[in-house]
């Protein structure tokens, strides 16, 4: 005899509710609700007539050129890390500093690392606190790193400093506006490696249109938009994503390994003919 449509159902939600607990996911819900569905519609002003002619309307989506301006401007004047992230608390330039983000968020580590992380964007953890990847993604993140004995030895930041509504991924206007306090982060730590962490992260940083599962462990260059000291970049799966997927944490210890390698191989002394 078959089971009833409803107990089939019932088995199925049963057994996905199960995989996403075994993958560490332990909450179905944030401290408030989120309408994941609805976009905000841009506010459409009447044109107002000006000598016979309806006079231009400002663009309701951000002037992306000009903040992206205002950033570099900003970045350029800065000498320490310290004064880099009042700087990026200062700007208002990212349209996600008006979203609903408690903070900025800008980096955490050590200032003169030779490995430099560079996520997506905060989540809400990382909000509450100030900090990019403290919540559970953050402690796998410093859990991979140690078993490679890199933990509390590199510096992570983002490619956008204000959380994202509902965690989305970050667009790629917002990382271009962030993108000049990114890249004087680099300039003043002066790492040896980047990593790149997640998707987002190594696409942008990258100009790649491949993903993450196509990219990550294979080592590229990156140089600053106008252009400078190319850097070796080494894209990886977040661990949020490994956390939904524990299974690819194989792949994701082979990068370690590879990061090992690399960070070891620069430390060696050369061989004399």
């Amino acid at each position: 005899m078959s089971a009833h449509p409803d107990e089939t159902i019932d088995r199925e939600l049963e057994s996905a509710l199960a995989f996403w607990r075994d993958a560490g996911l332990d909450t179905c819900v944030e401290d408030s609700p989120v309408d994941r569905v609805h976009v905000p519609q841009p506010v459409r002003r009447s044109p107002v007539i000006v000598g016979g002619a309806p006079a231009p309307t400002a663009s309701a989506g951000p002037d992306v050129a000009a903040a992206v301006a205002e950033a570099k401007s900003r970045a350029s004047e800065v000498e320490t890390l310290d004064a880099l992230a009042h700087a990026i608390r200062a700007f208002d330039g990212c349209p996600l500093s008006r979203l609903g983000a408690k903070q900025a968020v800008f980096a955490r580590g050590k200032p003169d690392a030779q490995v430099m992380l560079i996520g997506e964007g905060p989540g809400a953890d990382e909000d509450q606190r100030g900090e990019p990847f403290v919540g559970k993604a953050g402690q796998l993140l410093d859990r991979m790193l140690a078993a490679i004995d890199l933990k509390d030895e590199v510096f992570i930041t983002n490619t956008v400093f204000w959380r994202p509504p509902g965690n989305r991924t970050p667009t790629l206007e917002e990382q271009m506006i962030c993108a000049p306090f990114v890249e004087r982060a680099i300039a003043l730590v002066q790492p040896r490696l980047l990593v790149l962490v997640g998707g987002a992260s190594a696409k942008f940083m990258l100009k790649s249109d491949e993903g993450i599962l196509k990219l990550r462990g294979q080592w590229r260059d990156w140089r600053p938009s106008e252009g400078g000291q190319t850097y070796p970049a080494l894209p990886m799966l977040h661990p949020a994503y490994l956390l939904r997927q524990p299974r690819e944490k194989a792949k994701a210890w082979q990068d370690l390994l590879s990061l090992g390698t690399r960070l070891a191989g620069l430390d060696a002394p050369s061989l004399e003919s």
